[in-house]
């Protein structure tokens, strides 16, 4: 793979990786803001079911992003560790290299396109 290829992905998973910590960075300054909203559903009885229900759904939504925040992150710096390696690039299951196409689309790639068809 081509240095100066190499050398903008790396700079790409970077940026990603910061913009993806000081989202989950957010998540933990509003970690106080969700221990409350549990705190308000325990006094269900107090409020009206479409409420609690509203509430609810935030709560699962504002979870279910950050579980997906971490797993991008889990996968930034997977790459990176690749780069650091020396087998970025390389399809973790066939052992072909993944075209430069692909990781330009896709730079946390670990699979030729044939590969993910594959049961592992």
């Amino acid at each position: 793979m081509d240095q100066q290829l190499m050398k903008e992905l790396k700079q790409e998973l970077l940026n990603e990786k910061k913009r993806v910590q000081e989202e989950l960075d957010s998540f933990e300054t509003n970690e106080s803001f969700i221990e409350d909203s549990v705190g308000e559903l325990n006094s269900a009885d107090q409020q009206h079911p479409a409420d609690t229900g509203t509430e609810m759904f935030e709560r699962e939504k504002d979870m279910a992003l950050h579980r997906r925040a971490e797993e991008e992150l889990s996968e930034i710096n997977h790459a990176l560790e690749k780069m650091e390696e020396g087998t970025y690039g390389i399809c973790e299951k066939t052992g072909k290299p993944i075209p430069e196409e692909r990781l330009k689309a896709m730079p946390t790639a670990r699979y030729v396109i044939e590969a993910t068809d594959q049961p592992e």
